[in-house]
């Protein structure tokens, strides 16, 4: 048996070829969008997919209403629509429906993707976060010798400040810190504030994992009121996001920035293999963070949780150890000289 007209079958059954269903929902996407070449390039993909019976991020030719919100969207954030406002604002005020946002992140996420700068690992409202879209900012966690404008804080004996990220303008150094360093994880902040720098001789600030862009914004306020002899450090996790967050803030902040327990020698060291490899985005050689970054690109690189390591003060970073819950595979601890640093800070106070 021959089938001498496919379109005469497609008549008879009632349905239309693939091919053509998927270029009716490529032009109901696109359909008088001005769009970055970038997002055209990527519907053409999609209509690809399609013509071949393939799902696009979950969704076929009948959701071409929720791609086109998704395109929508995904050009809005690239035009800077979306500064200054939270996520159902935003996605009310370009989309018509306040939800489309939460509901289309992952395929908007992708859509950018190529586009424009976010961390390779974070999921689809982490990623969001770090261009400014964001339900509402979360608190700047802030340890140090410091008072707000008009509020003396000297005897409250805080282990850390929260505030609005868009007031840090407030916050007035009352000591200047011997370093200011930003931590990715809350644990290791925590651990940092407790038990390395317990005298508060420097300012540690929780960036919440990835900084969000209020959270960039504070910290170039806040460096800004340092002298550029105030030393500033970062610590993440040793993997492509790590190096990620360190970027940003560095280049958020315009100064040198340097890594603080994030080392090839360290990843050696104590690291694991990657298992599911992210490739760091490209950084300038004179970038803080460029060895730890060309490392990670390597063949057989490892990465480290922050969790796994012991904080310490930013000072002599060729002494550090790592939590095991055995003293007995404990590298030398660097307590010692955080003890002396500090008893030498005291002594000179």
């Amino acid at each position: 048996m021959k089938l001498e007209s496919a379109d005469a079958l497609y008549r008879h059954l009632g349905r239309a070829p693939i091919s053509g269903v998927a270029r009716e929902a490529y032009a109901m996407v696109v359909d008088g969008l001005a769009l970055h070449p970038r997002l055209s390039a990527a519907a053409e993909e999609i209509a690809s997919a399609w013509t071949r019976a393939r799902k696009w991020n979950g969704f076929s030719p009948g959701d071409a209403e929720k791609v086109r919100s998704a395109f929508v969207l995904a050009q809005a954030i690239i035009d800077g629509r979306h500064a200054g406002m939270d996520y159902r604002t935003f996605s009310r005020r370009v989309s018509g429906n306040s939800k489309s946002l939460e509901r289309l992140e992952g395929s908007i996420v992708r859509l950018l993707g190529g586009i424009l700068d976010l961390p390779p690992d974070a999921r689809p409202r982490e990623a969001l976060r770090t261009l400014g879209l964001e339900k509402f900012a979360p608190p700047l966690l802030i340890s140090g010798q410091v008072n707000l404008t008009d509020v003396d804080l000297s005897s409250a004996s805080l282990q850390y400040l929260g505030i609005p990220p868009n007031e840090a303008d407030r916050v007035r150094f009352r000591n200047m810190p011997t370093y200011l360093l930003t931590i990715e994880n809350f644990a290791s902040f925590n651990r940092h504030v407790i038990e390395a720098d317990p005298d508060r001789i420097g300012v540690t600030i929780y960036v919440g994992g990835y900084p969000s862009l209020a959270t960039q914004k504070a910290l170039r306020i806040l460096i800004g009121k340092l002298p550029v002899g105030v030393p500033l450090f970062h610590w993440s996790d040793i993997d492509a996001d790590g190096t990620w967050i360190f970027r940003t803030i560095e280049k958020a902040v315009g100064r040198v920035v340097q890594p603080h327990l994030m080392s090839p020698e360290i990843a050696e060291r104590f690291g694991r293999a990657i298992t599911a490899k992210s490739v760091p985005r490209e950084c300038p050689q004179d970038s803080g963070i460029a060895v730890l970054t060309a490392y990670l690109a390597r063949d057989g690189a490892k990465v480290v949780e922050q969790e796994e390591l012991d904080p310490q003060l930013p000072s002599d970073l060729t002494k550090f150890c790592v939590h095991t819950g055995s003293d007995r595979d404990m590298t030398p601890s660097p307590l010692n000289t955080v003890k002396t640093h500090q008893a030498s800070a005291r002594d000179d106070s």
